[in-house]
């Protein structure tokens, strides 16, 4: 999807939003969509967030923030402007909650890519955790993130590729620090997940009911990485 094209639907086809809208929070919203037009993101998302604040009930406002957020962190620029997943969605839901009609922009739209292999994204589409049924589906749609350890983040990473295969990205915090894949097998029991690597033996682990990954050796896993910590 095209951002350019997105934002300017958003600008333009949704009256009822915006227009209700104070003059105010208009002008900020529209100031912010010239600027990432410009590709001045970090500037855009600052009016944006003005807009938020001028008329909190402004759900184009708030939807423009995720966006520019999601463009930020695919840019990289995570820490300098808190682009962290957990705040992109949190972002987005407002919008939604504040604007149904969002939702089938959001499916759309390229800015938010980065949230895709999300929980929070999977439970927008109608997906749960507590649902067991759904659980095989949010384990290959989801990427898993262990805690952070320091300055170094999440060191571990688990994907599920398909209903066979699983991966294990690891950091080796050594000098020098490495990282490494290791590729395996996995099978599913109801919420009960054994991964089979080389040269190991079975790990066992569950997904919880508020959709955490938990292994006995491995560690618990999330959705989201820890990033940009001291």
């Amino acid at each position: 999807m095209h951002r350019l094209l997105l934002l300017l639907a958003l600008v333009l086809a949704t009256p009822s939003a915006a227009q209700s809208a104070p003059a105010p929070a208009r002008a900020l919203n529209t100031e912010g969509f010239r600027l990432y037009q410009a590709g001045k993101y970090p500037e855009a998302l600052e009016k944006f967030e003005a807009a938020a604040q001028a008329d909190p009930k402004l759900a184009l406002a708030h939807y423009n923030v995720a966006a520019t957020l999601g463009v930020l962190r695919k840019q990289g620029q995570i820490c300098p402007y808190s682009a962290h997943r957990q705040t992109i969605l949190e972002r987005l839901n407002t919008s939604i909650q504040l604007d149904p009609r969002r939702l089938a922009r959001a499916k759309q739209d390229a800015d938010l890519d980065p949230i895709r292999d999300t929980l929070g994204w999977q439970k927008l589409l109608g997906r749960s955790p507590s649902r067991q049924a759904d659980v095989p589906e949010l384990l290959r749609r989801v990427t898993w993130f262990s805690p952070g350890e320091g300055v170094y983040g999440s060191t571990r990473r688990l994907t599920f590729p398909d209903g066979k295969r699983v991966v294990l990205w690891r950091r080796v915090i050594e000098d020098p620090t490495r990282t490494e894949e290791q590729a395996g097998t996995y099978t599913l029991k109801g919420r009960s997940i054994t991964l089979t690597f080389p040269g190991r033996k079975p790990l066992k682990g569950q997904m919880s009911t508020r959709g955490v990954l938990e292994f006995e050796e491995l560690g618990a896993f999330q959705d989201s990485p820890s990033e940009c910590e001291a």
